[in-house]
C-alpha cells in the first residue's frame, strides 16, 4: 500500500509535463494557422481593393482603352489610359536591374561564404546590411547628381535621366537582397559534398560551379525573385531618376516612367470618384498582378527543381 501510495506522485510529473507539451504545439500549430489565414485574407483584400477600385474605369472606358500606349487623362480633346508605356518601361528597368544585380550579387555571395577569410566576411556582411538601409530617396539624390551626369557624360546624351539610371540605382537597391539570401543557400549546403567534390579531383571552382551552386539553387532562385520584387515595387527611386516620360520607351537610353511613379505623382492631385482615380487603381491592379505571376513562377521553378532533385 505504501509502494502504491508513493507511484502515483511520480507518475503524473510525467503526466502533467506531457500535457503542457501537447498544449504548447497545438497553441503554436494555431498561431502559424492563424497568422497563415490572415496573410491570405490580407492578400486577398488589397486584391479586392484594386479591382472594385478599378472596375468603374474600365465599366465607363472599355477594357480595350487601357490596351493602348498613350496615358494623357487630362488631355483636353480625348482622354486616353493606356498603360502599355508604362508596363514596358516597368519592365525595361526591372530587368535591366536584373542584368547588374544578379550576377554581381551571386559572385559576392559565392566570395563571401567560399572564398573571403573570417575577418574580410565580418567587415563585408555588416556593409551589405547597411546598404539596405539606404533610404531609397537618398539613392535618388544620386541618380541626379551622380550617376545621371556620368552617364551623359560617358553616352553623350543631353542628360542622364533614363532607363539606364534608374536599371543602374534599382540593381544596387536589389544587391542586399541578393548577396545575403544566396550567401546563406551557398553556406547551407553540406560539407560532405565539397569534400567528396574535391576528393574526386575538382578545383574549388569547379566544386563552386558543378556543385555548391546547383545545390543552393533553390535559395539563390528565390534571392533573385525578392531582389526583382523589390525593383519592379520601388517608387522613389525611378520618380526621380528616370526622367518620367509618358511615352513609349525604344531603348535604355530614353527616359521612361514606371507604374508605380505614375501612381505615386498622379494619385494626390487627381479628383476622387473620376474615370482617371479609378484608372490609376487598374494601374496598381496590373502592377499587383506582375508581381504575383513573378512569385507563382518562382514557386513553379522551386518545384519543379525540388522533385528533380527527390
Amino acid at each position: 500500500m505504501p509502494n502504491s501510495i508513493s507511484k502515483g506522485p511520480s507518475l503524473s510529473i510525467p503526466n502533467r509535463i506531457r500535457r503542457w507539451r501537447q498544449f504548447q504545439d497545438r497553441f503554436i500549430h494555431r498561431f502559424f494557422q492563424i497568422n497563415g489565414m490572415l496573410s491570405i485574407l490580407i492578400l486577398l483584400g488589397i486584391f479586392l481593393l484594386l479591382l472594385f477600385d478599378g472596375f468603374p474605369a474600365v465599366k465607363n472606358l472599355g477594357l480595350s482603352s487601357f490596351f493602348s500606349v498613350i496615358w494623357n487623362p487630362t488631355s483636353y480633346v480625348k482622354e486616353t489610359y493606356g498603360l502599355g508605356a508604362m508596363i514596358i518601361s516597368t519592365l525595361m528597368v526591372t530587368f535591366g536591374a536584373m542584368l547588374l544585380a544578379v550576377p554581381i550579387g551571386l559572385g559576392c555571395a559565392a566570395y563571401l561564404a567560399e572564398v573571403a577569410p573570417s575577418w574580410v566576411r565580418e567587415i563585408l556582411k555588416p556593409v551589405i546590411e547597411i546598404l539596405a538601409g539606404i533610404p531609397s530617396v537618398v539613392l535618388g539624390f544620386l541618380g541626379i547628381v551622380v550617376v545621371g551626369p556620368a552617364i551623359a557624360r560617358i553616352f553623350h546624351l543631353p542628360n542622364g535621366l533614363n532607363a539606364v539610371n534608374g536599371s543602374l540605382l534599382l540593381a544596387v537597391m536589389s544587391l542586399p537582397t541578393i548577396i545575403s539570401i544566396s550567401e546563406d543557400a551557398i553556406s547551407s549546403v553540406p560539407r560532405s559534398y565539397k569534400e567528396a567534390s574535391l576528393a574526386l579531383g575538382a578545383t574549388r571552382w569547379q566544386t563552386l560551379i558543378k556543385v555548391v551552386v546547383p545545390s543552393a539553387l533553390s535559395g539563390i532562385i528565390a534571392s533573385i525573385m525578392l531582389g526583382m520584387g523589390r525593383a519592379i515595387g520601388e517608387t522613389m527611386t525611378v520618380l526621380m531618376a528616370t526622367g518620367n516620360a509618358l511615352k513609349m520607351p525604344y531603348h535604355f537610353f530614353d527616359a521612361v516612367r514606371t507604374m508605380t511613379a505614375t501612381i505615386a505623382i498622379e494619385l494626390g492631385e487627381v479628383p476622387f470618384g473620376s474615370d482617371h482615380y479609378h484608372g490609376l487603381f487598374v494601374v496598381g491592379f496590373i502592377l499587383f498582378v506582375m508581381t504575383f505571376i513573378v512569385n507563382l513562377v518562382a514557386d513553379i521553378v522551386l518545384a519543379k527543381y525540388q522533385e528533380v532533385e527527390r
